[in-house]
């Protein structure tokens, strides 16, 4: 597991780096959001280790909410997760305390005012760290299953959506007017390729994975 800091101010980053040493835990320091996105391009499966990032809000070029957009926008439009797989908790001045509570609002995991030396902190983050453990393995379970759909012919997606509702053969053959031998046959095919059994398998499968047909 990691956790990673980017904070620009080094008295700050050096008694965070104190509190969690405390606690047994280590904290990889980045100066500015730049220098972890460089860092982390050579690493492209970082976000694939339960992990929490500790992202100070105003820096002096890119802010830490326009890394935590940046972020949200590589997991949700390329890679298609429907949550955070690393939680984002925020570190704040009072003046921005307003930005966090709107970062909150935007899947942020949570945030602290500064100075955040309790080990309130430290705890918030094991529990945030636990928390992305869950949903990597969420997210996988999503892409596995989105991996399994994309071999689906479209007929075969036609016709899992209906068995989905519950339509029996005959109904889905009327359905989309083609045989039931055809209908047998795409079933077949489509509990094949998805490597279920059932109909409730299937659903199973599915509503793990978020996705809807």
């Amino acid at each position: 597991m990691s956790v990673y800091l980017i904070e620009d101010e080094p008295a700050v980053a050096e008694g965070l780096q104190w509190l969690f040493a405390s606690r047994h835990l280590t904290l990889e320091h980045f100066e500015s959001p730049e220098a972890f996105l460089a860092t982390m391009e050579t690493r492209p499966q970082w976000w694939q280790t339960p992990a929490c990032i500790l992202l100070d809000i105003r820096m002096k070029r890119m802010s830490g909410l326009e890394l935590f957009e940046r972020l949200r926008q590589l997991w949700r439009e390329e890679l298609h997760l429907r949550l955070d797989p690393v939680p984002v908790i925020f570190l704040s001045g009072h003046a921005d305390i307003a930005i966090a509570v709107e970062a909150l609002k935007k899947g942020a995991y949570d945030f602290f005012e500064k100075p955040a030396h309790g080990n309130h902190l430290v705890n918030r983050a094991q529990e945030a760290i636990e928390e992305s453990a869950r949903r990597q393995a969420q997210g996988q379970t999503a892409l596995d299953a989105q991996a399994r759909l994309n071999q689906l012919s479209r007929r075969e997606i036609d016709v899992a959506r209906l068995v989905l509702t519950g339509r029996l053969n005959k109904q889905i053959a009327d359905d989309l007017s083609i045989s039931m031998r055809t209908v047998e046959v795409h079933r077949a095919n489509i509990f094949t390729k998805m490597g279920v059994r059932s109909a409730v398998e299937l659903s199973r499968m599915l509503d793990a994975a978020g996705i809807a047909l």
